[in-house]
């Protein structure tokens, strides 16, 4: 089973786990970890750290789901990712949003971490479309 870690600046994973639980309920093996101005990257640095703890009992693996590539809370899952000890493997993706949070459900049962990751990719990919007028036109077939 994966489990989830959601990581981003300021408040975003917190709202997005509040979010899900409104049209999903319980979110289970997802947790969050935000980047606060008070605590600092060593604050996050401890608190990711202790999220992990949590997320990897009973894990095959734990995905982070960051909001965008190279910022602190990518840079410190890439630390976990990349480390030959760290345990259950870890895998990183950037760019979370809210479908991808709710496709969670879809490859929790996943055994391996980075084959969850690509596949959460692919799933989430169809949700990003670009709003279009509608051609409203009525034929005269009934």
């Amino acid at each position: 089973m994966i489990h989830f870690i959601v990581a981003t600046h300021g408040p975003l994973a917190a709202a997005l786990l509040e979010s899900g639980r409104m049209v999903y309920g319980d979110l289970p093996g997802v947790h969050a970890v935000c980047l606060t101005d008070q605590a600092g990257i060593e604050g996050f640095r401890r608190d990711f750290s202790a999220t992990l703890e949590v997320a990897s009992a009973h894990a095959d693996g734990v995905l982070v789901l960051c909001d965008m590539q190279s910022g602190t809370p990518w840079n410190v899952a890439c630390e976990a990712a990349f480390n030959p000890q760290t345990q259950p493997p870890v895998a990183v993706v950037a760019g979370v949003n809210f479908p991808m949070l709710l496709q969670t459900d879809e490859v929790m049962m996943a055994r391996d971490v980075d084959h969850a990751a690509a596949q959460l990719i692919e799933l989430t990919q169809p949700t990003l479309i670009q709003a279009k007028p509608v051609d409203l036109a009525q034929t005269d077939d009934f």
